[in-house]
């Protein structure tokens, strides 16, 4: 039997291109479909009966993909092993009526997402990307991938006091992009012009979920490359890891003692309550749904789910060399040290001894360090969709994830060889 492929500094190449290609999280799941076809998986509808057939399978929901392979001969009964991971990102996203404008400005109405580093998207050449809803019940996506809108920043001959006082702004006013010039606002514009792009008639576009994007490409940064900055690692550099990984077992050849999945939610970002959203029912249907077609009970369901694993793999903080105060003074991640282990005894991570075990052999076996992550005690600790699958879904469920700098900005900073050992780690983890 082949073994899985070992991912080397190939492996971050391909992220860089994943992350330019994936703009939205509608984007970034099917650039993720495409590749697992290419491994040999299909889709399945959710609407259609499912058979219990060996082979690999996702299901698409929006921003969310769902995948999993099911080895030859597998037992209702068979626990899973998942990565558990989010598409979305924090950015600006076009609110329902989306032209406004001023004093001879053409602009586009947008709303927060998330909890974005707001300074990041100033002065920034941004595109606009998303997926559109057309009249007769289909969608369609959406990338214009150029210097389209920008968030222009108050001159500082205009606050005087913005070096002393710091940037302040107010997220109605001083965050809407501009587009062009217009002496009149037309209600209209920005959705034809965007069925123009996308190849579409007039009128055709009926609903749309739109959001901004830096069009700065991927690159490597340092006087070694060892870095890599870009947009929208958190957390499309784990949904990119546990694509490689779960594609890389299912072709090994390798007796597989679990059922790997792949569950990449949309919507973290915003607490995880949607219907694509982790706090949603679509793992446990998916996982439920594979049991039953495969001749197995509600028992079986429940002997399956009591013997699975989830690694949550989100990205953490690396310490920060300019606030390195910030940080637990004994627990200083590095870039370039190998996946995180997040730890919170408060359950803002879902991390406990049990599940570091796990964690740790996964990381033995693939021969790849890992790292600690604890919050300083003075200061709130973030959470992930960890807690949210442990609780909704009775499973057990361990955080994890690569470490980086600027966090939530429109361009973030990552070791240009953490995400090689995070899908190696993944690799370890799925196939058992």
């Amino acid at each position: 039997m082949s073994a899985p492929l070992r991912f080397d500094r190939g492996h971050t190449d391909d992220l860089m291109t994943f992350l330019a290609a994936s703009p939205t999280p509608y984007h970034a799941v099917a650039n993720a479909a495409e590749r697992l076809e290419k491994a040999g998986f299909r889709q399945v509808s959710e609407t259609d009966a499912w058979e219990g057939t060996s082979g690999g399978k996702y299901v698409l929901r929006g921003g969310a993909i769902v995948a999993w392979y099911v080895p030859e001969g597998a037992d209702p009964h068979t626990p899973f092993r998942i990565v558990g991971a989010h598409t979305d990102s924090p950015n600006l996203r076009v609110k329902p009526r989306p032209d406004t404008g001023a004093h001879g400005w053409r602009q586009v109405a947008v709303e927060i997402y998330g909890g974005p580093l707001m300074n990041s998207w100033l002065d920034r050449d941004l595109g606009l990307a998303g997926r559109l809803s057309l009249r007769d019940g289909s969608t369609r996506l959406v990338n214009v991938d150029r210097p389209l809108l920008r968030v222009p920043q108050l001159a500082i001959h205009m606050d005087r006091n913005v070096s002393a006082e710091g940037l302040k702004l107010d997220k109605q006013r001083h965050l809407q992009p501009v587009w062009g010039l217009a002496d009149t606002v037309r209600d209209g514009d920005l959705i034809a012009f965007l069925e123009e792009e996308a190849g579409l008639g007039r009128g055709e576009v009926t609903g749309w979920d739109l959001m901004t994007h830096s069009v700065e490409p991927p690159a490597y940064l340092g006087r070694d490359k060892e870095l890599v900055a870009g947009p929208r690692m958190d957390n499309l550099l784990s949904v990119h890891a546990g694509v490689a990984a779960l594609a890389a077992v299912a072709t090994s050849g390798a007796d597989l003692p679990y059922l790997p999945v792949l569950a990449a939610f949309d919507h973290e970002e915003t607490g995880s309550q949607s219907d694509t959203g982790a706090d949603g029912p679509l793992l446990g249907s998916v996982l439920e749904r594979s049991v039953f077609a495969r001749g197995g009970s509600y028992e079986d369901r429940a002997r399956a789910f009591a013997g699975t694993v989830c690694l949550s793999s989100d990205t953490g903080h690396a310490v920060h060399p300019n606030y390195a105060e910030r940080h637990d003074p004994t627990h200083h991640p590095r870039v370039n040290g190998g996946p995180l282990l997040k730890v919170n005894v408060n359950n803002r991570y879902a991390t406990d001894g049990s599940g570091r075990a796990v964690f740790a052999a996964a990381c033995e076996k693939a021969n790849v360090p890992f790292q600690t992550f604890v919050s300083n005690n003075s200061m709130p600790c973030g959470t992930t969709i960890g807690p949210i699958t442990a609780a909704r879904h009775g499973i057990s469920t361990v955080d994890i994830g690569a470490a980086i700098l600027s966090m939530h900005s429109a361009r973030e900073l990552c070791g240009a060889d953490d995400p090689h050992l995070l899908a190696n780690a993944l690799v370890a983890f799925l196939g058992g």
